[in-house]
C-alpha cells in the first residue's frame, strides 16, 4: 500500500503527483499488464534475446 504524506501548506495538486511517482516506481501497473495475457517461456526467453542483441549493438555504436 502506497502512503503519501500531505504536508502542511501543499497543494493536493502536488501530493498527487508523489503518489504518481511513487505508484510508477513499484511497477504495479507493468505487472499488471504482463498479468493480462499468458505468454510462453520460450516467447519471453526470445524477446529478452533480441533486447540484448539490440542493446549490443547500440553500444558497439557508440565505441
Amino acid at each position: 500500500m502506497i502512503i503519501v504524506n500531505v504536508k502542511e501548506g501543499e497543494s493536493l495538486d502536488r501530493a498527487l503527483k508523489r503518489f504518481k511517482k511513487k505508484f510508477e516506481k513499484t511497477g504495479v501497473l507493468r505487472e499488471l499488464r504482463s498479468r493480462q495475457a499468458y505468454e510462453k517461456r520460450s516467447v519471453t526467453r526470445r524477446i529478452q534475446r533480441k533486447k540484448a542483441i539490440y542493446k549490443q549493438q547500440l553500444n558497439q555504436e557508440v565505441i
